[in-house]
């Protein structure tokens, strides 16, 4: 009988993942993709329904992912060295996830086969998101969906 191979993100730290492992940890939420505002009294940050102009709304992937830094400067590139910085993250992202030790949940692509498992199960914003140019900055307070944290 073989032995059972953990997965590779409970056997590595972020650190010690490959490119394409980095990469397949994305479940494709796009939460890391909407505007967020932050509260300038105690540094809360708090997520808008108002997604990024490169962001599918339907889809909740980059519609230009290789270039987006070029469209949107200010884009964050997530990296292992940043793991102690990703409460920011929405608690369901398997980036935040594995940095705080703890496995995928079951919906997760990685573990359940099914890339639309994270839209079926309401984790995403997908169809429940706004384009940036659709709602005025000024407004964006008005569109607030969770803290994270």
């Amino acid at each position: 009988m073989a032995a059972k191979v953990e997965p590779f993100w409970k056997r590595k730290t972020l650190d010690q993942l490959d490119q394409e492992e980095w990469e397949s940890l994305c479940d494709g939420c796009g939460l890391c993709c909407l505007q967020k505002l932050e509260d300038e009294d105690d540094g809360a940050v708090y997520y808008t329904r108002i997604a990024c102009k490169l962001l599918d709304l339907k889809t909740c992937r980059c519609t230009d992912y290789a270039n987006r830094r070029a469209s949107v400067p200010d884009c964050i590139q997530l990296t292992p060295a940043q793991a102690d910085e990703f409460r920011w993250l929405p608690p369901t992202c398997a980036y935040r996830l594995v940095s705080e030790g703890k496995d995928l949940p079951l919906w997760h692509h990685l573990v359940c086969g099914d890339p639309e498992a994270v839209h079926h199960e309401r984790i995403s914003q997908s169809g429940r998101m706004l384009s940036e140019g659709s709602v005025p900055e000024d407004d964006w307070e008005e569109h607030l969906i969770f803290r994270a944290g």
